[in-house]
């Protein structure tokens, strides 16, 4: 039997959620990361696997108590906390953006440091961690068959990073968007393409019909996506006016619409693009 609840899983149903017909989540404390699990009559679709081998072994166990279905797996985009819990789910399917895989093969070894020096005391989890990039990849979009029921990956353009994948499942009519939408806090603009960013949020909403499972944070509604979408475009267009106009980042800082760390952040980005230097 594909999908079950029975008495040994008591602790499982409170960690998971499920936000619609057999579509699950699980919210961690490890970096507020929210991980997805769709489930088939045959396969289940695991979104993300946390932060480190270890962190994807416990997932694993943890997806035991709801389903005892194959498992494939998609990485939204190929930052660490989405995706080096990759190892724990071989040999089975991982699957990301072309660039989510060629990222993790060139940056993770620069990732793995720099977790060490920022938390000593469990420096050796990250560092130890063999970091699996995906098997499968695409460039546009894929979709993939979980015995009854379909899911769409697509890739819908630059954003948070220059391979995000949200993961639609239409049945259920619920859409995971990756850190493309963060809820709980600003989005994240390190890797981002500020200039980009919201023309793909707006791509992703025309086939968001119900829930939107953010990669940080609680799920969410349409109206949430909206107002971020209305955040990202004020950024970005600060960003134009004032570059055009010959006026500084520190200029366009106190008009940001995100709190300073993350504005000035984003307005970096946003300026180096503009320059052409991304």
């Amino acid at each position: 039997m594909s999908y079950y609840v029975s008495p040994a899983a008591t602790r499982a149903n409170r960690m998971w959620r499920e936000i619609a017909d057999r579509v699950f989540v699980r919210r961690y404390s490890d970096f507020n990361v929210t991980i997805g699990l769709v489930i088939g009559d045959s396969d289940s679709l695991v979104i993300d696997t946390r932060s480190s081998e270890r962190q994807g072994r416990e997932l694993m166990d943890e997806i035991s108590w709801v389903t005892s279905n194959r498992l494939r797996v998609v990485n939204t985009h190929h930052h660490f906390d989405h995706t080096f819990g990759n190892f724990a789910f071989v040999p089975g399917e991982i699957w990301g953006h072309e660039r989510c895989a060629t990222r993790l093969r060139e940056d993770s070894r620069t990732a793995q440091v720099a977790l060490a020096a920022a938390m000593p005391e469990v420096a050796p989890e990250y560092v130890e961690t063999r970091v699996t990039p995906p098997n499968k990849t695409f460039r546009e979009s894929v979709g993939l068959e979980l015995g009854d029921r379909p899911v769409t990956l697509t890739h819908f353009g630059r954003g948070h990073t220059d391979n995000d994948v949200i993961v639609v499942v239409p049945d259920a009519h619920v859409v995971f968007a990756g850190d493309l939408i963060e809820q709980g806090g600003p989005p994240s603009f390190e890797d981002s393409y500020p200039l980009d960013w919201p023309g793909t949020v707006g791509r992703m909403l025309d086939v968001t019909h119900g829930p939107v499972v953010p990669g940080h944070g609680d799920v969410v509604e349409r109206s949430f996506v909206e107002g971020q979408l209305a955040d990202l475009s004020a950024l970005a267009e600060l960003a134009r006016r004032v570059h055009f106009d010959g006026g500084s980042i520190m200029d366009a800082l106190p008009l940001a619409p995100f709190p300073a760390t993350a504005a000035r952040q984003a307005l970096v980005r946003a300026f180096a693009q503009l320059s052409g230097e991304l």
